[in-house]
Parts: C-alpha cells; sequence; structure tokens
C-alpha cells in the first residue's frame, strides 16, 4: 500500500502538469487569430511518467522573437511541447482548432477536479482517522 507521501506526491505532480497543460491549450486559443501560429499540446501520460522517475525534458520554455523581450524559465516539469497534428487548414497557417482546443480543455478540467477530489478525499479520511484516535 503506498504512503500518504507517496500518494500526494504522484497527485501534486499530476496536478501541476494539468496546470501546465492548461496554459499551454490556453495560449492556443489566445494564438487562435496569430497568422503562422501553430498548436502545441504535450503528452500527459508521458510527462507524468517523466515526473515520477524524476526524469525531466527541461522546461516549457517562453518564446521570444526579439532581443530585446525578457528571457523566463517558463514551466517546469517532465512535459515536452510538441506541434498539434493539424485538423483544418487555414489560409494564414494558423493550426488552431477551436472544437479541439474547447474538448481539450474541458477534457483537462475534468481531470484536474478529479485529481483534486482525490486530495480531499485523502484528507478527509486522515481526519476521519484521527478524529477516531482521539475519541
Amino acid at each position: 500500500m503506498a504512503s500518504l507521501e507517496q500518494k500526494l506526491s504522484v497527485f501534486s505532480q499530476a496536478m501541476n502538469l494539468r496546470a501546465q497543460r492548461h496554459q499551454v491549450l490556453a495560449s492556443n486559443v489566445a494564438n487562435a487569430d496569430t497568422p503562422n501560429y501553430k498548436a502545441r499540446d504535450f503528452n500527459f501520460e508521458q510527462a507524468m511518467q517523466n515526473a515520477m522517475a524524476g526524469r525531466s525534458n527541461g522546461s516549457i520554455g517562453l518564446a521570444t522573437t526579439a532581443a530585446g523581450h525578457i528571457r523566463a524559465g517558463g514551466m517546469q516539469g517532465g512535459a515536452a511541447l510538441q506541434y498539434r497534428r493539424e485538423t483544418q487548414s487555414a489560409v494564414d497557417g494558423n493550426t488552431v482548432d477551436m472544437d479541439v482546443e474547447r474538448t481539450q480543455i474541458s477534457e483537462n478540467a475534468v481531470q484536474y477536479q478529479i485529481v483534486s477530489q482525490l486530495i480531499s478525499d485523502s484528507f478527509k479520511g486522515i481526519r476521519s482517522a484521527l478524529a477516531n484516535t482521539s475519541s
């Protein structure tokens, strides 16, 4: 049986990666009208495996388009950003499909809520066990 610390570590990694994925998907939505923008995402399962194994594909860096831009480290984690396969062609070269983005954001939000509920349930169990032992 996994210890509480191990469970919370897994849940913490999952929540962090879900939050990172939400930022990537939100970036796609924000750039839906940007010419030549290529939609990005990452494989959550692979990123989770990397995070749990202590591996990192580096940080998800922030792009700069001019020498004067401030460099930022981006998001840390085991996620490697990839370009999403194009589902519709646009005249301006943009590959963001809003239907795909909405679906992915909804799915990611549900998964985030599930992890949040699992964490809450773990703490409820601990509180219950402590209350029963102090009686």
